[in-house]
C-alpha cells in the first residue's frame, strides 16, 4: 500500500498552483497517495489536469498574518486544521504545509498531540556543508526555551539525522559565542553540562563560523537565535547570487566571465538551494507534519512530501518516542 500524505493546498505564498503541481510532482515520482486539501472553488479546478490527486474540501484558510493559536482554534476547517486531522483520525501518515508556520505548530499540537516526554516540539533544517549535510535545529517553534527544552531537541535531532540522513552518532553541537564551556549566554551554560553528562555524541559549543564548516552534524539553538541565523544565511546566500548576475554583465570581460562559470555557480546554487530540501518535520509532534518555505515553489512542495513520506517510511515518530523513553 502507498504512503498516503495530504498537503495543506492553501498554504503559502503560491498557492494553490504550485501546490497543486508540486503534489502532482510527487505523486508521480515517489508513487505515493497525495490528497490536495483546500477551498474546492481554488483548488478543484486545478485537479482536471491531474487525475492522480485525491482531494479533501475545507471551508477556511489561515492567512500568513494570522495569530496562530487563536486561528487554529476559530478557523477550525481550515485547510492545515483538516491536514492534521486527517492524519490524527488515520486516513493519511502525514501532511505539509508552507503556510503559517506558527499554526502549522500549533494545529499539529492542539489536533495530533505531542509524543509522550517531550516538552517541546522543534522545528529543525537540513542545511549544506562543506561536508555533506547538517541538522540546524530550533528554527523558530520556540523563541523562549529553557534548558531541557534544548536537551530535548539535540536528542530528537539526532535520532532525525541517524535515520533521515544515515549518519549513526551524530556529532552535537551547541551554538554559542565562542568554543570554550564558559562562552554563551546563560541558557547555553546551564545546557552544556547536561548535554555533556549525556550519551549523546556532544563535541562542545560551535560557532557561527563552525555551522557551514561541517563540525557538527547536529547545531542546537533556541528558536529565536537559530531563526534569525537561518534567515540571515538564506539572505546571504541570495545576495551573492543576486550580485553576481547583476555586476557581471557590466563589463565585456565579466559577461565572458560569467559565460564560463555559469556551469559551477549553477551546481553551487543547487546545492545551497533551500527548494532542494523542501521542508522539515515538527520533532515531538505524535504524528508526521512537515513545515515547509512559505515562499515554496513546486519544486519546494514536491521536496517537502518528499520529506514527510520518508519519515513515515523511517517511523521517525516511534525512533523519537524510543529516545525520549530512555
Amino acid at each position: 500500500m502507498p504512503v498516503r500524505i495530504a498537503v495543506d493546498g492553501m498554504g503559502g505564498d503560491h498557492a494553490p498552483a504550485e501546490v497543486v503541481e508540486g503534489a502532482a510532482q510527487a505523486a508521480a515520482e515517489y508513487e505515493i497517495e497525495v490528497t490536495v486539501v483546500g477551498l474546492p472553488d481554488s483548488v478543484q479546478p486545478l485537479l482536471d489536469k491531474h487525475p492522480e490527486l485525491r482531494f479533501h474540501p475545507a471551508t477556511e484558510v489561515i492567512a500568513m498574518d494570522d495569530h496562530p493559536a487563536q486561528a487554529v482554534r476559530q478557523k477550525r476547517d481550515a485547510s492545515m486544521n483538516v491536514c492534521a486531522r486527517l492524519c490524527a483520525d488515520g486516513r493519511v501518515e502525514g501532511w505539509a504545509s508552507a503556510g503559517n508556520s506558527g499554526a502549522i505548530l500549533a494545529a499539529a499540537l492542539f489536533i495530533q498531540g505531542r509524543i509522550k516526554g517531550v516538552e517541546r516540539p522543534a522545528l529543525g533544517t537540513v542545511i549544506p556543508t562543506s561536508e555533506g549535510l547538517a541538522y540546524f535545529v530550533d528554527v523558530g517553534a520556540n523563541v523562549d526555551s529553557r534548558p531541557e527544552f534544548l536537551y530535548q531537541y539535540a536528542q530528537m535531532a539526532a535520532v532525525y539525522v541517524s535515520e533521515m540522513l544515515a549518519r549513526p552518532e551524530p556529532r552535537i553541537g551547541l551554538l554559542s559565542n565562542g568554543e570554550e564551556a564558559s562562552k554563551g549566554n546563560s541558557l547555553v551554560k546551564e545546557v552544556y553540562p547536561r548535554l555533556e553528562k549525556s550519551a549523546l555524541n556532544f563535541i562542545g559549543n560551535v560557532e557561527g563560523k563552525d555551522i557551514y564548516a561541517g563540525k557538527a552534524d547536529v547545531v542546537v539553538a533556541d528558536g529565536f537565535v537559530g531563526n534569525v541565523a537561518i534567515k540571515m544565511a538564506e539572505a546571504t546566500a541570495d545576495f551573492l547570487f543576486r550580485t553576481l548576475r547583476d555586476e557581471l554583465p557590466k563589463s565585456p570581460l565579466g559577461a565572458l566571465g560569467g559565460l564560463l562559470i555559469r556551469g559551477p555557480v549553477q551546481k553551487i546554487r543547487s546545492r545551497i538551494d533551500w527548494r532542494e530540501f523542501g521542508g522539515a518535520p515538527l520533532l515531538g509532534i505524535d504524528g508526521v507534519a512537515v513545515v515547509a518555505h512559505g515562499r515554496s515553489d513546486a519544486t519546494a512542495m514536491k521536496n517537502a512530501i518528499r520529506v514527510a513520506k520518508e519519515a513515515v517510511e523511517q517511523d521517525l515518530v516511534g525512533r523519537i518516542s524510543e529516545a525520549v523513553g530512555r
